[in-house]
């Protein structure tokens, strides 16, 4: 196993999670690639785990905390480290030390870089990107929204802890109206799989739903939002992780659009 840094080889599986094979991953559009091309000269960090084969098993990438979804200074923030673990297509590469040994090359690589530390978001429960992993890798819960752990290492004595960012407006409904609204970043093909089912459900219902997306990749845009990928129905957000199928976004649309065309009795 070998850790590198990402190469235009890569670069569409990459931007694909490592899961080409996946129809579902296709549905989430171009989003990723143009995240990348955006962001790939301007601090974003990528590397991949690789095998004696040169088969890509496991990535991470990270960028300055300024960039995230998360307040501080002078570290870096780990947006996700995923090991390939689905028997389709390129098959299960957990249980080798990929992960491990990704998130070691990103430490060093942000020291060398002269970062204060390293910040990452964990799930307390025991599902992806889980915080418990990154404690036994010398992390410490820096903060918490909900299930979602701020876990951090400091790599100097004067390192201030992050902080996350909180949701500071939802979009409201409109009478007459579904207002169906999504805000996206980009950098994760999961959520714009949410966003991309909502917008299609939304343009087969037809009117009175509307479909309203908002980029939350401009820096300024997210911090009047607060949120960096969501997904509401006339104000009341819907849960995004993991994606809802298309036809559950379907129906809660449809269970709306009903409800405001009945008349007021």
């Amino acid at each position: 196993m070998r850790i590198i840094d990402l190469t235009p080889e890569h670069a569409e599986e990459y931007c694909l999670c490592l899961e080409e094979w996946s129809d579902e991953i296709r549905e989430a559009g171009s989003h990723k690639r143009e995240w990348y091309e955006r962001h790939k000269d301007s601090g974003l960090r990528v590397k991949l785990a690789v095998d004696d084969r040169g088969t890509a098993g496991g990535m991470i990438q990270y960028l300055p905390i300024e960039q995230s979804p998360a307040e501080g200074s002078g570290l870096y923030f780990i947006l996700c480290i995923w090991v390939h673990g689905h028997p389709q297509g390129r098959g299960d590469f957990r249980k080798r030390g990929m992960g491990t040994a990704l998130l070691a090359e990103a430490e060093a690589d942000a020291r060398a870089l002269g970062a204060r530390g390293m910040a990452a978001w964990g799930v307390t429960l025991p599902f992806w990107m889980r915080a418990s992993w990154f404690r036994r890798h010398g992390y410490r819960k820096a903060d918490a929204m909900g299930m979602t752990a701020l876990m951090w290492k400091p790599f100097a004595a004067d390192a201030m802890a992050p902080k996350w960012i909180r949701p500071r407006k939802k979009p409201q409904g409109e009478a007459g109206k579904v207002k169906v609204t999504g805000l996206l970043n980009g950098w994760c093909p999961a959520m714009s799989l949410v966003h991309e089912r909502a917008r299609r459900a939304a343009s087969e219902l037809g009117p009175p739903v509307e479909f309203h997306e908002i980029r939350t990749d401009d820096r300024p845009v997210f911090l009047e939002w607060g949120m960096s990928d969501a997904l509401f129905i006339d104000g009341r957000e819907v849960r995004n992780g993991p994606p809802p199928k298309y036809e559950k976004i379907k129906k809660k649309i449809a269970r709306r659009m009903k409800k405001v065309k009945e008349p007021r009795k």
